[in-house]
């Protein structure tokens, strides 16, 4: 028997399910869409801060730059 990092492959929808619960009971409905977006936020500013000291662009980011220079 191994243990999975996080216990996350072992949850169930049930159990998913009772954390969401759990959380919209604490934060409260609300404040639930400030706490996504903060969130998302968090992610995007991580997202940003690991590409930047790899120093090589992503695909994606090769895409958008050709895009930009075709309107000049």
């Amino acid at each position: 028997m191994s243990i999975h990092p996080l216990f996350i492959g072992s949850l169930g929808m049930t159990e998913l399910l009772i954390i969401l619960f759990i959380i919209v009971l604490i934060v409260g409905g609300k404040k639930l869409p400030q706490l996504g977006a903060g969130l998302g936020e968090g992610i995007k500013n991580f997202k940003k801060s690991i590409k930047g000291t790899q120093g090589d662009k992503l695909p994606e980011d090769k895409a958008d730059t050709s895009k930009e220079e075709s309107k000049d």
